[in-house]
């Protein structure tokens, strides 16, 4: 179990948005991706709660959700353990999601309207301002929607929601180091150039810029350290 400062010193208070449950699962969800909350830490839907300013209620539900999806697995009459992943376990899901994503970027072409263009370039501009603003839920939160959005046009529906749930899965523990380094926001106008790629039919472009994507959020993203890709910018 880890040794790591309690979680509740870490998590801050929300203000109570008009959908709490999503609100606390995104923000538990981005502090179990980032590291915030360490893998194997032991924690329980009361102390959460009252470190994020609300009920036990929203976080049992949030935590439920986070099991389903493979992030915390709940310990009877004890709480919720954080999964760990190990380093092979990481390998794995990269691999996988260079066999679902990049191949995918070419069947995307042609499918996406004008109107899909705008909603593409309405959340890159969201993940930007979250990345120059460090705010990493934010900037997770729009990343995943930004890519659901374009997996969702390949009419795959089971490939569209299990890459989504594979990049849910991934660890990111040198995210925030990216951020306070500035370095987040490369990642962010990553995706004005794919969204350029797109546009422009050139599915091949635009797949080797996902396969550069998820090479880089297996290494750089995952240590915060420059030292550990070799490639320019840090996808996601």
């Amino acid at each position: 179990m880890s040794t790591q400062p309690s979680p509740s010193r870490r998590l801050t208070p929300l203000k109570r948005p008009l959908n709490l449950r999503e609100t606390v699962l995104e923000q538990l969800r981005t502090a179990i991706i980032t590291g915030e909350i360490a893998e194997g830490s032991l924690v329980s839907a009361p102390t959460l709660g009252q470190a994020l300013g609300v009920s036990a209620t929203p976080v049992r539900e949030a935590m439920m959700d986070l099991a389903r999806e493979g992030l915390v697995e709940t310990i009877k009459n004890k709480g919720f353990r954080i999964t760990a992943m190990t380093d092979k376990e990481l390998d794995d899901l990269a691999a996988i999601r260079l066999l679902l994503e990049p191949p995918s970027m070419p069947a995307a072409i042609g499918r996406l309207s004008d109107e899909d263009f705008e909603e593409l370039e309405r959340l890159a501009d969201a993940c930007l301002t979250a990345a120059e603003t460090e705010d990493l839920q934010g900037y997770l939160g729009f990343d995943r929607e930004f890519h659901h959005f374009i997996l969702s046009h390949i009419d795959n529906p089971q490939l569209t929601e299990l890459a989504t749930s594979l990049r849910t899965r991934t660890r990111l523990y040198g995210l925030k180091e990216l951020a306070s380094k500035g370095r987040l926001g490369d990642s962010a106008r990553e995706h004005h150039t794919l969204i350029a790629l797109l546009r422009a039919g050139d599915g091949a472009g635009a797949e080797q810029l996902m396969r550069d994507h998820i090479g880089h959020a297996r290494r750089v993203w995952a240590t915060g350290s420059e030292e550990h890709d070799t490639q320019d910018g840090v996808g996601s």
